[in-house]
């Protein structure tokens, strides 16, 4: 059974291929390049936990970097995520996600792709595939995106079949965000996080005010240097008992302020 929002782009699938879970549930696909930085991937982990906080499915493509971040971001906080493959469902593509993929199906979520089961990757497919992701949503958020980058395609795809389209943007010399960049230009939404999103679709989040946010900051840096000056975000999160879904955005915000960054041996403080 294909829904009735991806029936409805210009060239939908004949027929889905379907591993798991695939709800009327409000969408809301997350996507970027696989050559991600670290900050990039928290972003997108960050975002997609938000996003699940008020009950939206998440949508990717199941590829490293921001997409792997996005499912992993949205299982964390326990919601569902929707993978949509460029190979059949039997077949998935990276083999590094296979153990990903079964715990977006075990989490409620589903495995989606419109190829027979065992087909292999062909390129063409992959780009074909964008057209899912985003015909499936009401909006995508892009993060990281340089000139050249499939998500760029998706959000071409977005365009044309009338979805909202979301851009975080980044620092103007880093290539990573070159696509990105110019997709404001064209007239996406500049979006820093789920609030920015769900607010611009009418949607409401539950948030925390400003002072709780300071509090749970300066949590989160004692937690750093008590670890000696640097901790993993598992490690974070042991010290303050803080749940994912409120130690992720504050971590988010911390780094984007420059007040912390992420190392091989996890998160430090700047001096």
């Amino acid at each position: 059974m294909i829904p009735k929002l991806l029936q409805n782009i210009p060239d939908p699938p004949s027929e889905l291929f379907v591993k798991g879970n695939l709800s009327d549930d409000f969408k809301i696909a997350v996507v970027g390049t696989r050559r991600s930085t670290s900050e990039g991937r928290l972003i997108a982990r960050t975002i997609a936990a938000e996003l699940a906080r008020t009950d939206i499915t998440v949508v990717s493509g199941l590829a490293m970097g921001i997409d792997t971040a996005s499912h992993e971001g949205c299982l964390e906080y326990g919601g569902k995520t929707i993978a949509v493959l460029g190979t059949g469902i039997d077949n998935i593509y990276p083999k590094q996600n296979e153990r990903l993929a079964e715990r977006i199906i075990a989490g409620g979520g589903a495995i989606v792709s419109e190829y027979p089961e065992t087909t292999p990757g062909y390129k063409d497919n992959f780009l074909r595939r964008n057209r899912i992701i985003s015909g499936l949503c009401e909006a995508i958020v892009v993060v990281e995106a340089p000139t050249r980058s499939g998500s760029l395609s998706t959000a071409n795809f977005a365009a044309e079949q009338g979805r909202e389209v979301f851009v975080v943007p980044g620092p103007v010399s880093h290539p990573n965000y070159a696509g990105s960049h110019r997709l404001i230009r064209d007239g996406a939404r500049l979006v820093t996080s789920a609030k920015d999103i769900l607010e611009d679709l009418g949607i409401e989040i539950p948030g925390c005010n400003r002072e709780e946010t300071m509090d749970l900051e300066k949590a989160i840096i004692e937690a750093i240097r008590y670890s000696g000056c640097s901790a993993k975000i598992d490690k974070i999160m042991e010290i303050t008992k803080l749940e994912p879904s409120k130690a992720l955005p504050v971590i988010a915000g911390l780094v984007l302020k420059k007040i912390i960054r992420e190392s091989d041996e996890g998160y430090i403080l700047n001096r």
